[in-house]
């Protein structure tokens, strides 16, 4: 095979495709040059351009988070790899299996005034598992093994343990175009078998009968990837009368027998309801969650246990009550504690007074939305009612996804959101890399501040007719009108709900995209059916809304009176 005649390309080309790289998302540049040649002469790789380095690297993020599977993203020198850090965080705390690979100069001439020269070896170093840097040189005896070995070693700590990023420097010497032939599949390949690892059938009774009635026991799963196994395991969970598992939007976990409207449900709660529902133990799965009611309520009780499950980079203890950590799969352990608990079934109301509460704040939810104003509580009540099963959805952060956690997504096909680190700043790169794997419509519904900081994506040639935005044109900000922290202070319209310039009909028009758009409830069925409809070109639907109604729409939502 002809190719790049840096050995540590191809070596590193060899080592992507062992180790089940399918995607690579590739910047433009003249440093990574050798790296670009190397990775799109492996035809089992596919190769994907995107000129933005900060869009490039959530598209990859998307990518992997859509295909469970590592993506790797390349850069060329410079500041295009600080470009990937907001990514690469999200990507850490995430769980995300990114592969970072940037082109560098020569050591040599790092600080010396040389074009588009910085220290880049440790630049991502606090938000991956590991950081390596190639020499520009391997021409010597050990040269190649080493190389070999580093870079197995990257990618298979992406892959291990706590799933996340690897940066990968690779130093690169003029001349940047030279070919030689390169035998491909020739590098050395480091498997690693992780053994399937679960509880030692006493210790899963042990905790079986710690758990068992009448102590009062809450599951509570945060954002995760679909998992069918935790979902049966955890219906079999709810089956007790004395355990009631709480869902978040994201958790991606649907049965009628969870408590799916948090926030909804614990906003109608009275002070007596909420301490005499307090659980002596509460079991968490997944990564952070959403709701801030649930966080302050288990914050607040005098006594509790805390049980997480997962494997963890460190001790997370968000309720200041952590007492159990369990570094296994969820689905795994719930499975093992759902058999380990079924000799404990005694009465208890825990689950059904929990599951009428939720059944109270649903009715609750529908009298208050048929009743309010034109907001963004309105508009997106009728949009999430109506989003198709098959479709995917993408939610950006501030407001949106906080609405999403008040809504009955249960008939949704799966819901994602940068939670890692909440940042609003790539939501419509991660949905459109998301868009890029999944076969059938993937639906981002973002706020026009949000949606603002990423308009770059837009630009991409991965944009299709499978890719829809629904955008809250609400003034910019909306999440400020509503917050304690800013929705009452004097500069609040002047730094921090400052509204934006958004010609978002101008901005569909040049990326040939349909527009549509809506102001009011009686606008929204037929536009929404047409955004839907629409199979010839990607969409955007703007939903125009004023941003005082929406926010104190919003506020009386959870006023404890409705």
């Amino acid at each position: 095979m002809l190719s790049t005649d840096k050995l540590s390309c191809n070596i590193l080309a060899d080592l992507l495709v062992a180790h089940g790289v399918k995607h690579v998302v590739l910047s433009p540049g003249s440093r990574n040059a050798p790296l670009i040649v190397a990775l799109n002469r492996r035809g089992e790789l596919t190769c994907h351009v995107v000129i933005d380095e900060r869009s490039a690297a959530f598209i990859a993020l998307g990518m992997s988070v859509q295909s469970c599977e590592p993506v790797a993203v390349v850069c060329t020198s410079g500041t295009a790899l600080l470009n990937y850090a907001p990514a690469v965080a999200e990507a850490f705390y995430r769980r995300v299996p990114l592969i970072v690979i940037s082109a560098d100069r020569p050591e040599e001439w790092i600080d010396q005034d040389d074009s588009q020269t910085i220290w880049q070896q440790d630049a991502l170093a606090p938000y991956v598992k590991r950081s390596c840097d190639i020499s520009a040189r391997i021409d010597f005896p050990n040269g190649p093994w080493w190389t070999d070995r580093i870079v197995n070693d990257a990618i298979l700590e992406a892959l291990s343990g706590r799933r996340g990023p690897v940066h990968i420097n690779v130093r690169l010497d003029a001349p940047l175009n030279g070919s030689a032939q390169y035998p491909a599949g020739s590098a050395r390949v480091i498997e690693s078998i992780a053994p399937r690892d679960e509880l030692p059938v006493v210790e899963a009774r042990r905790l079986g009968t710690m758990l068992a009635s009448p102590k009062k026991i809450m599951i509570l799963a945060g954002f995760d990837s679909p998992d069918e196994k935790l979902n049966r395991a955890l219906g079999r969970l709810a089956d007790l009368p004395n355990v009631v598992v709480l869902t978040e939007t994201l958790a991606n976990l649907h049965s009628p027998k969870f408590v799916s409207r948090i926030d909804s449900t614990l906003c109608r709660m009275n002070a007596e309801e909420k301490e005499r529902l307090l659980p002596d133990v509460v079991i968490t799965t997944g990564g952070a969650l959403v709701s801030r009611f649930v966080k302050e309520w288990l914050r607040s009780a005098a006594h509790l246990e805390h049980w997480h499950i997962g494997a963890s980079h460190t001790t997370i203890d968000c309720f200041r009550h952590l007492s159990l950590r369990v570094e296994l799969r969820p689905a795994i352990f719930m499975s093992q504690l759902a058999s380990a608990m079924q000799p404990h079934r005694t009465p208890s109301e825990y689950a059904t007074e929990w599951r009428a509460l939720s059944t109270r704040a649903a009715k609750c939810h529908d009298h208050y939305v048929a009743a309010s104003p034109w907001s963004d509580l309105k508009a997106l009540a009728y949009i999430f009612d109506r989003i198709p099963r098959t479709w995917n959805l993408h939610l950006s952060n501030g407001t949106p996804v906080r609405y999403a956690q008040l809504m009955d997504c249960s008939h949704i096909h799966r819901s994602d959101c940068n939670r890692g680190v909440s940042g609003i700043d790539g939501s419509t790169s991660t949905a459109l890399g998301a868009s890029a794997i999944y076969r059938g419509t993937t639906l981002l519904v973002s706020g026009d501040m949000s949606f603002q900081y990423d308009i770059s994506a837009l630009s991409s040639t991965l944009v299709t007719p499978r890719f829809k935005i629904i955008v809250m044109v609400n003034g910019g900000g909306g999440i400020f009108r509503f917050i304690g922290s800013t929705s009452s202070l004097p500069e609040l319209e002047k730094y921090f709900a400052v509204g934006t310039r958004l010609p978002l009909e101008g901005l569909a028009k040049a990326y040939d995209m349909a527009y549509f758009s809506a102001s009011s409830i009686d606008e929204l069925p037929e536009a929404f059916r047409a955004f839907a409809d629409e199979s010839a070109r990607p969409a955007i639907l703007a939903i125009h809304t004023d941003p005082h109604t929406t926010a104190d729409t919003l506020k009386d939502y959870f006023k404890n009176e409705n």
